[in-house]
């Protein structure tokens, strides 16, 4: 049998096939506890109009006027997917996205914080949220 294939590039972390047939999630090497800084979501800034002509899922609204392009694979938070029961969430402190634990995170366990409203209506909705949250089970 063919071992799965991850890719570890901080030791806190190894990115790996997702179970939920999201693609690659974020998945918790160590235990993490709870208000713990988990990452920062790196990328280029762009003004959200030019943005919002991209073709890519990695954007991150900071407001009206600026994006972060996260598509990098340097930027390890981009593996961390939508979850409508996360274990994480995103703080904007001064132009930077920085993400905490709002719960304990097991070793194993995957991350994941609320992509938000927007996001879920543009390309989530329609083919169904594939999260772990108990309500879709």
């Amino acid at each position: 049998m063919e071992k799965a294939k991850t890719t570890k590039m901080d030791p806190r972390f190894v990115v790996r096939k997702a179970a939920s047939g999201s693609g690659h999630g974020l998945f918790a090497a160590v235990p993490i506890k709870k208000g713990a800084f988990i990452l920062e979501y790196t990328g280029k800034k762009l003004p959200t109009k030019i943005a919002d002509t991209l073709p890519t899922r990695y954007l991150f609204h900071l407001d009206d006027q600026w994006t972060i392009d996260g598509s990098p694979r340097s930027n390890l938070a981009r593996y961390i997917n939508h979850g409508c029961d996360s274990n994480c969430e995103v703080e904007i402190d001064d132009g930077h996205l920085m993400i905490y634990a709002v719960k304990n995170i097991k070793k194993g366990e995957e991350l994941s914080f609320d992509y938000g409203e927007e996001y879920y209506n543009e390309f989530i909705k329609d083919v169904g949220c594939r999260c772990a949250a108990k309500k879709h089970q």
